[in-house]
């Protein structure tokens, strides 16, 4: 269908669900064809793939190795290297019973 530009500017949401039901829809200045409408065909979503990084990756066992001193520090960790990790467990005591007496 052709619409001249003041019909199409009036009854635009007409021209555009024409367009979607696959119409050619043309907008004419006088007698001169100036656009055309078209339907943009709606994406279709791509549906996700698990484990689509598995081979993306690649990483020795030496990556699970605890760092250095010197790692630690370049790294900005220096300040686990400060004091004891593991304190150490205060001597067992006796029961309270035998302390008692």
């Amino acid at each position: 269908m052709a619409y001249t530009v003041h019909q199409a500017k009036t009854h635009f949401s007409r021209l555009l669900k024409e367009a979607e039901a696959g119409q050619e829809v043309v907008v004419m200045r006088g007698h001169t064809p100036v656009a055309r409408l078209v339907a943009i065909e709606p994406a279709v979503p791509q549906r996700r793939v698990p484990g689509g990084f598995e081979a993306l990756v690649e990483a020795d066992d030496s990556a699970f190795d605890p760092l250095t001193d010197e790692q630690l520090v370049e790294y900005g960790f220096g300040f686990m290297l400060e004091g004891e990790l593991v304190k150490p467990a205060p001597e067992a005591q006796p029961p309270l019973r035998e302390r008692v007496g």
